[in-house]
């Protein structure tokens, strides 16, 4: 069978009215229907990380994480029907940013997308919204509360559309300098959790730093069952997160799917050996479930490329290192306390670190198409690739982030942060008009 094809004359795979969209896939359908169930799990991360978050928060501030993970939902979804889609992935992009080809979802419908040729338009579109609404979702948690919900949402509108969708473009886009130098990146080391990382730390370093006056319970997570449990959401979704990367329903799909629960377990075992040594022989839920987020982000860009015992070991230094960061946010003397920044920046770039050195094209080479090697098939270049993915990466989003924010609050009426008595009452009496948390 010959696989489908996109024609420019019939951007939308044609008339329904005229011809049969659906012949060009036939014997193909499993590769859309796979990845429209990964697309559905994808979503799951979005209100597992309102439950980690509200978890992690104080009991007086938690409703406003749980509220955002939806409103963030909500509005990404506009921003990516707008005009995100377009200055991500449309086929006409630039080196760093698409144009407005696809504006307002124009052209989007069931022909073959730039991404894989098994994937219609339509299916891919949604995929990566859901990406990009997670990965928004991670950055509000720099605003942990002290950050007004409003503003908040405008933020996460404009990052997504200056800083999300370009560097989306950059590693994924066909047009893209990223794509093109190669770097590798899987499933998002680099648009989801280097940018995240460090736009997060922008946000806390913009707002400053929260007025705890030697509150007991500053810093201490108000339900720890929420966090197992927004954890546990997270961690499913990785299935589908890393499982659909590879835009097909091949072998190095699985191999993708087996690697994530690989590394994430692998996480949770560093993670946890660093606290048992550190705190004589007594454990964290809490911690236990960080080196789980910290695995699941070492092996997102190495997913489809490693095999499953280095998806072990980037796993498990990936838990270690981020937890020998514990006391980051005071070395930095930023107030960043969803450790964002520890877990999804510095765990985002190692794990495409590491990606340059145990990508192997025995492993990428799966899905019948792709031979991407690194150093340990002698290509040792790629790991200065990597680097320069890093570098720009993480200049470009922490740089952008602290410019769009500081312009934010000049606007009238979004002025960032809540006020003193506010933050010491907490943001839940003062933000929403009849709804507390539950004991």
């Amino acid at each position: 069978m010959d696989q489908p094809a996109f024609d420019e004359s019939m951007p939308t795979g044609g008339n329904p009215l005229e011809v049969d969209v659906n012949a060009q896939y036939s014997g193909f359908e499993y590769h859309y229907i796979y990845l429209v169930f990964c697309s559905f799990i994808v979503w799951l991360i979005i209100p597992g990380l309102g439950f980690l978050y509200g978890g992690l928060s104080r009991r007086k501030s938690a409703l406003a994480m749980l509220f955002q993970s939806l409103l963030v939902a909500a509005v990404v979804t506009f921003q990516w029907m707008f005009w995100g889609y377009s200055l991500a992935y449309s086929r006409t992009a630039g080196p760093f940013i698409g144009n407005l080809a696809h504006f307002g979802m124009i052209k989007v419908g069931f022909a073959p997308s730039i991404g894989s040729p098994y994937i219609p338009d339509l299916v891919f579109c949604l995929y990566q919204l859901f990406f990009c609404a997670c990965t928004v979702m991670i950055v509000v948690g720099g605003s942990f509360e002290r950050g007004r919900i409003i503003p908040s949402l405008v933020f996460g509108f404009s990052w997504a559309t200056i800083v999300y969708c370009p560097i989306a473009c950059w590693t994924w886009n066909p047009n893209g300098w990223l794509y093109n130098l190669p770097s590798l990146d899987f499933a998002g080391g680099g648009p989801v959790h280097i940018s995240s990382g460090w736009s997060a730390l922008a946000y806390a370093f913009v707002l400053g730093k929260r007025k705890h006056q030697g509150e007991k319970s500053y810093n201490k997570p108000h339900n720890v069952s929420l966090v197992f449990l927004g954890t546990m959401f997270i961690w499913f979704g990785w299935f589908g997160f890393n499982g659909g990367s590879a835009l097909n329903g091949t072998l190095r799909s699985m191999l993708a799917v087996f690697n994530t629960n690989t590394a994430a377990s692998c996480g949770v075992l560093g993670w946890v050996l660093v606290d048992y040594i550190k705190h004589q022989r007594r454990f964290s839920i809490v911690g236990a479930c960080e080196g789980a987020i910290a695995g699941l982000v070492g092996i997102t860009p190495a997913a489809g490329y490693v095999s499953v015992w280095f998806a072990a070991l980037i796993g498990f230094l990936t838990a270690v290192v981020c937890a020998l960061l514990q006391d980051i946010n005071k070395w930095i003397r930023i107030d960043e306390g969803l450790d964002v920044f520890k877990l999804h920046g510095i765990g985002g770039m190692m794990g495409s670190f590491l990606t340059g050195i145990f990508a192997t094209s025995s492993i990428s080479s799966l899905d019948g198409a792709t031979l991407a090697s690194g150093g340990i098939d002698g290509n040792g270049i790629q790991v200065v690739k990597q680097l320069a993915e890093i570098t720009a990466i993480s200049a470009y989003s922490f740089v952008v982030s602290c410019a769009l924010l500081y312009l934010l609050g000049y606007i009238p009426g979004l002025h960032l942060r809540v006020s003193n008595e506010v933050e010491s009452m907490g943001m839940d009496l003062d933000q929403f008009f009849d709804e507390q948390i539950g004991n």
